[in-house]
């Protein structure tokens, strides 16, 4: 009896039409275009500001009532819970709820 081949981790040999990785051997393949630009006339940044200028100006004015509303409501309870928050533990808040009979918040 013949003992079986050793399997091996190398490229196929020549009688397999797939190949390794990238090198496939099978027909060109057909319909595929690509297309590129010279480095040279490429100019990714022209216009950038003065694109920005006018339509980002838009569109964040377009955006504004959905942003500066909140905005304006959370500064609003900010400072409302901050000034809230200085009476409660002030010395005049703690007399206050004394003369009304009640015992001081902390």
């Amino acid at each position: 009896m013949r003992p079986s081949a050793i399997a091996r981790g190398d490229m196929p040999g020549p009688k397999h039409y797939i190949g390794w990785w990238g090198d496939m051997g099978g027909p060109p393949q057909k319909g595929i275009y690509s297309y590129s630009q010279s480095p040279f006339r490429q100019s990714p940044f022209r216009g950038v500001l003065k694109g920005y200028i006018f339509n980002g100006y838009k569109r964040i004015a377009s955006n504004a009532p959905y942003f500066v509303v909140p905005v304006i409501i959370g500064y609003a309870v900010i400072q409302w819970g901050n000034k809230e928050s200085s009476y409660i533990h002030s010395k005049k808040a703690h007399l206050d709820a004394l003369a009304r009979g009640e015992a001081p918040q902390h």
